[in-house]
């Protein structure tokens, strides 16, 4: 007998190493490495379990707000209103507790409501009028801003009762101590990474973000998953505000004025496409860590604060040149 061969012989599947290396997280990961050892080597302090500790608390917050920002960008919005969004709904948590006109788990759920009203409000305005993402939610910035100063009367709440400041909580873990706040972020990033790769809500936000007609024509309900979108983006700022909260212990009229713009880098150096339907959570997550890195690293090394945004500057610059070279090699 003699063996038969198909039109098909030669090729060969890719590999799980080619996969891996052109998978859009390996190159932040490996620039998240690659940041750890040169910190490493530049100062003793850095590679320590509380020093780490102390980084995944410092972007905690960001990074809550940076999932909700993900979602929106995946389906080639944006939203800038998601730091004021957080901010108001912080003031609003904490004034109600502590003044004592609503118990303390009340005032949270409002908080969160009000917080997710912003981004159904957001998407409602995006979708059905409809108006550029860009221009709806920095009118909302304006919004959610001036609202805050309005209802703090400029003056920062303190004296929290236990409830708003329980995420801030430690406990130890070998000889470091980990917040409660931590934990809630990793699991938020853990959920909405399943939420995105294993339910069909996931493959849909992705094909809304690819081409919003093609995704219409397979029965994607495209104008209620983007307001959809919005308002789960918004409950993730409330979360974002009682993390806050919960992390200073105060509530602070002035918090959260660069956030929108942190999350944004966040999610553009993990991989994600400003144009949709391309990126993941946890390139987004592997983002908010190289954010964390290099600030806390540069700041044990005693470098000015502006050089650390000059730093974050150039490397969105460079996620983004990157994505655009990928894009145009793709077509």
């Amino acid at each position: 007998m003699t063996a038969t061969t198909t039109p098909y012989a030669g090729l060969t599947a890719p590999s799980t190493a080619r996969r891996l290396l052109t998978a859009p997280t390996t190159g932040p990961l490996a620039a998240l490495l690659i940041a750890c050892l040169f910190f490493s080597f530049s100062t003793d302090q850095f590679l320590t379990g509380g020093n780490f500790s102390l980084i995944v608390q410092q972007v905690m917050v960001v990074g809550t707000l940076a999932i909700g920002q993900t979602l929106i960008i995946l389906t080639a919005g944006i939203d800038l209103s998601c730091g004021a969004v957080m901010a108001f709904g912080s003031i609003m948590m904490a004034r109600m507790a502590a003044e004592g006109s609503l118990p303390p788990l009340l005032a949270i759920g409002l908080g969160l409501l009000v917080c997710a009203g912003f981004g159904l409000l957001n998407g409602v305005l995006t979708e059905r009028i409809p108006l550029p993402p860009f221009i709806v939610t920095l009118g909302m910035l304006n919004v959610a801003f001036a609202l805050t100063h309005i209802y703090s009367k400029e003056q920062t709440v303190t004296e929290l009762p236990g409830p708003l400041t329980a995420l801030g909580g430690t406990f130890p873990l070998g000889h470091t101590d980990i917040t409660y706040g931590s934990l809630v972020t990793i699991a938020l990033f853990l959920l909405f990474a399943y939420a995105l790769s294993g339910t069909g809500w996931g493959r849909h936000v992705y094909a809304l973000g690819n081409s919003v007609e093609a995704a219409r024509l397979n029965g994607v309900r495209t104008s209620r998953l983007t307001i959809g979108v919005y308002t789960v983006a918004g409950l993730l700022y409330g979360v974002a505000a009682l993390l806050l909260v919960s992390r200073t212990g105060v509530g602070d009229p002035q918090a959260g004025q660069t956030d929108n713009l942190d999350s944004i880098t966040a999610v553009v150096i993990g991989g994600t496409s400003l144009f949709g339907g391309r990126g993941s959570v946890l390139g987004t997550f592997i983002g908010v860590l190289i954010v964390g890195v290099f600030r806390n690293g540069l700041q044990l090394m005693g470098v000015a604060s502006i050089y650390q945004t000059l730093i974050t500057g150039v490397l969105v610059i460079l996620a983004v040149t990157v994505d655009q070279i990928s894009r145009k090699k793709a077509r």
